[in-house]
């Protein structure tokens, strides 16, 4: 940090626009014009005032900066478009892409609520891609190849977004909570995105605590409650063996180009894996025998983020297991039928680089997600008449995963296999899947018939 003593402070300059009055406070440090606006004359005046009275104590002012040397260990004016700027860059080196990706969407949805000023507004549509892909990407803020019109809306956000120190006001904070639970169209947003969003700007409110921004996080002391959390499966959405099987046969010999895909899904749903794990899967993690009962053993995982926000550009980015540290495997079960399907895919398709197990057709070195989509989106369509595509059956591929625990656990196996062949908790075992299993209720219906004399 570079300091200087030679500091001079001018009078504030009141600018009068058509619609809103700014003021400016200017001074000049080592020769280089600062000028920092507010909506009011009292900001403005505090402002300028901190800065007299620094300088008149003799304290260093940051020559980059313009501040003194006391403020910037206590900047109670740092907007929040800067601030969240500099909370992207603080966790981006130590989460996942997916998590990136989702930071930077929570802090799209949270900054337009603390704007200060229409006048000159951007296009809503505008702003919200400048912010998502731009502002909030470490890697691709500033670079040199931005839009011209993104650059010129970030500018703009950046001079009108509140200081961070107002979230303490709780007539600030309230409404910004409140904007988090409706969507764009004005409906309520999924209590899942809630809830996310909301634990994102705790845990910026928290960081910016840290840096002394704030003297304390104001939103526990507000009381407002996130939409509750739907955390079960459900039970619509979970294909029954029947289903599952026509739906993995219609992708081998109905959907074009779909029949690579087949033993993929035969992974989600005999096996009980992920989409990301399975797509990880290599040669070297098969152990199956000619045919029956085999094994995987995998101790990664490819969740798909987009080639912005991973470190090596590529779609997917590479992963430990979830909620397991760097090295933890993992064993999952191969039944005969995914043995000889596997079986025939090696045979029929062989392998990819690094003997990946699935690739794309065109794409040898992995599996795009689109691949994935739109051979389950085709499969359902031949499977399903008209009426059952709309319903959630099956909607999405993770619901074969969601069919495979669920069949273990309603066929008996013990709750801990289950949890370690899944790759989870019996905690969360339990909490996600309780709507899915079968509580006898047949069984109970015969007993009350028999006592009630039917």
């Amino acid at each position: 940090m570079k300091t200087t003593f030679d500091v001079r402070i001018w009078k504030i300059d009141v600018y009068k626009g058509t619609e809103t009055t700014t003021y400016k406070v200017v001074w000049v440090v080592d020769g280089r014009r600062k000028k920092e606006p507010f909506k009011t004359a009292a900001l403005a005046e505090s402002f300028r005032s901190a800065l007299v009275t620094a300088a008149r104590k003799g304290e260093a002012f940051d020559i980059e900066s313009g501040r003194p040397v006391s403020m910037l260990r206590n900047d109670n004016t740092m907007s929040w478009y800067d601030f969240a700027c500099k909370f992207v860059d603080m966790k981006w080196p130590h989460v996942a892409a997916t998590t990136r990706r989702t930071h930077a969407e929570a802090m799209t949805a949270i900054t337009p609520a603390l704007l200060t000023s229409t006048r000159g507004k951007p296009d809503d549509k505008l702003i919200r891609k400048a912010l998502s892909r731009w502002a909030f990407n470490t890697q691709q803020r500033g670079a040199e190849d931005n839009p011209q019109d993104v650059a010129d809306a970030l500018r703009w956000i950046s001079r009108n977004t509140r200081p961070v120190s107002t979230l303490a006001d709780p007539k600030v904070l309230r409404p910004l909570l409140n904007s988090l639970a409706v969507r764009l169209d004005g409906q309520p947003a999924a209590p899942s995105v809630v809830s996310r969003r909301r634990k994102i700007l705790n845990t910026s409110v928290e960081y910016a605590v840290e840096l002394k921004l704030l003297d304390a996080n104001p939103i526990p002391a507000l009381k407002w409650k996130p939409p509750k959390a739907v955390q079960v499966v459900d039970r619509r959405a979970v294909p029954n063996p029947v289903q599952a099987r026509t739906l993995i046969n219609a992708v081998r010999f109905n959907v074009p180009s779909g029949a690579r895909l087949a033993a993929f899904f035969g992974c989600l749903y005999f096996a009980g894996m992920r989409p990301e794990e399975a797509v990880a899967l290599k040669l070297a993690n098969l152990h199956l025998p000619k045919e029956g009962w085999g094994e995987f053993e995998f101790g990664e995982a490819e969740p798909h983020a987009g080639k912005e926000w991973t470190d090596s550009g590529e779609n997917r980015d590479r992963r430990q297991l979830k909620q397991r540290e760097v090295g933890e495997r993992r064993t999952a079960p191969c039944p005969p039928e995914l043995t000889a399907l596997i079986h025939w895919h090696l045979e029929e398709f062989g392998t990819g680089a690094g003997g990946r197990l699935f690739v794309g057709e065109r794409n040898r070195n992995e599996l795009p997600k689109r691949t994935i989509t739109t051979t389950w989106r085709l499969a359902r369509e031949h499977v399903f008449i008209s009426e059952v595509v709309e319903t959630p059956l099956a909607k999405r591929p993770y619901d074969l995963r969601h069919a495979a625990v669920s069949t273990w656990l309603n066929g008996g196996v013990p709750p801990t296999d289950v949890a370690l062949w899944a790759g989870q908790s019996v905690e969360v075992l339990f909490r996600i899947y309780a709507a899915c299993l079968d509580k006898g209720t047949e069984i109970l219906r015969r007993r009350v018939s028999a006592a009630l004399g039917y």
